[in-house]
């Protein structure tokens, strides 16, 4: 098994590219150890050590470490981990964990302007940000104001703020006249 690695914008966090499907769909966040436990591959790769967060998407697991060591020190225990992993036969998500379908639910009178902004979300930004190792959700929408959710290298990315003001916001009101700004929510 050969495990491709790929650097992302965020200089804390580091895609792994195992050559295999790692969710049939969705994506899953792990923000700590006791969240992963519902996973045997997060799992084990926090038990590597000095990892802050593991997230996963399609074909990538994105992985995020402590400011304290470099890469080049546990960078081969993770590797180590993901190969261990796979052979082992284990599944990526145990019993009735679910990865997660995405963007949050929204009814009401602005339920159209929800459904741009998804449909926008969905075939324009999610693409570009899963390259980087990243999802980005809709959270929310309340008098012109877009919240969304930052997961995997997105998270704590120092260019994060920019992608959101620069890119993603411009995006969506050029597109959609109603949306006034974009903000990022916790997890």
């Amino acid at each position: 098994m050969f495990i491709q690695t790929e650097s992302t914008p965020n200089p804390a966090t580091l895609k792994f590219l195992p050559g295999q499907t790692v969710l049939e769909i969705g994506t899953a966040d792990f923000p700590s150890a006791e969240a992963a436990a519902k996973s045997p591959l997060a799992s084990r790769i926090f038990a590597t050590g000095n990892v802050t967060g593991v997230f996963f998407g399609t074909d990538f697991v994105t992985v995020t470490k402590s400011e304290s060591v470099d890469w080049q020190h546990i960078k081969p225990a993770i590797l180590g981990a993901i190969m261990e992993h796979y052979q082992s036969g284990a599944p990526v998500m145990e019993g009735e964990a679910k990865a997660a379908g995405g963007h949050a639910e929204h009814s009401g009178e602005d339920a159209e302007i929800v459904k741009q902004i998804k449909e926008l979300l969905d075939t324009r930004v999610r693409p570009a940000v899963a390259q980087d190792g990243g999802d980005i959700t809709f959270h929310g929408f309340d008098r012109g104001v877009v919240y969304l959710h930052m997961q995997g290298a997105c998270a704590g990315c120092p260019s994060s703020t920019l992608t959101l003001k620069m890119g993603i916001e411009n995006l969506l009101r050029h597109y959609i006249p109603e949306v006034t700004e974009v903000r990022p929510v916790a997890a």
